[in-house]
């Protein structure tokens, strides 16, 4: 058992560093496709706010309300896409701010806030590489080191599990232990 339980945890800290180290390239690639769309966000948006610019002083808000006022059907379904574009601005920027810290940053925020769509989408696209930067080979080497403290702590608990329930089927007292 003890040879069995030292090959799957040295394959578990080999996996665990590769997949710590894999990360950081997944992250810029994420934060490259999130750029993408908060860009072609603005461009959707630009004609709007050259209207806005023209008509209403440059506020954006004052052409939404315009829209939103008509009693025109078709004018008043543009003033709900303008909104939802201005909207979708707004938290597009906030996530690309939010991935400009470290990379811990990061990992938190995207562990907070995924993006389902943005998250399959990049994933399907992504190509696999090792961070070789001080702060990503820090990473790799934490995420390691939790991943085989939690591979510890489970093989310990599951381990003490079993002995009990097989005291249990012997007919022996869990309060009575065998000599070690």
């Amino acid at each position: 058992m003890f040879i069995l339980r030292g090959l799957i945890d040295r394959v578990l800290l080999v996996c665990a560093v590769v997949t710590g180290g894999l990360v950081p390239g997944f992250l810029a690639q994420y934060r490259q496709r999130l750029g993408g769309r908060l860009d072609q966000a603005r461009l959707d948006l630009a004609p709007w706010q050259k209207i806005a610019n023209q008509f209403f002083g440059g506020r954006l808000h004052e052409l939404i309300a315009y829209h939103l006022a008509s009693p025109i059907a078709p004018i008043h379904a543009e003033g709900a896409v303008i909104e939802q574009l201005v909207q979708s601005v707004r938290q597009l920027h906030e996530a690309m701010s939010a991935l400009h810290g470290s990379l811990y940053h990061q990992v938190w925020y995207l562990a907070r806030h995924p993006d389902p769509s943005l998250l399959r989408a990049t994933a399907s696209a992504w190509v696999p590489t090792f961070g070789l930067s001080g702060q990503a080979l820090l990473f790799a080497v934490v995420f390691a080191g939790c991943v085989w403290l939690a591979f510890q702590t489970l093989w310990t608990v599951t381990r003490a599990s079993g002995r009990r329930i097989a005291r249990q089927l012997r007919g022996v007292p869990t309060s009575a232990r065998p000599a070690s």
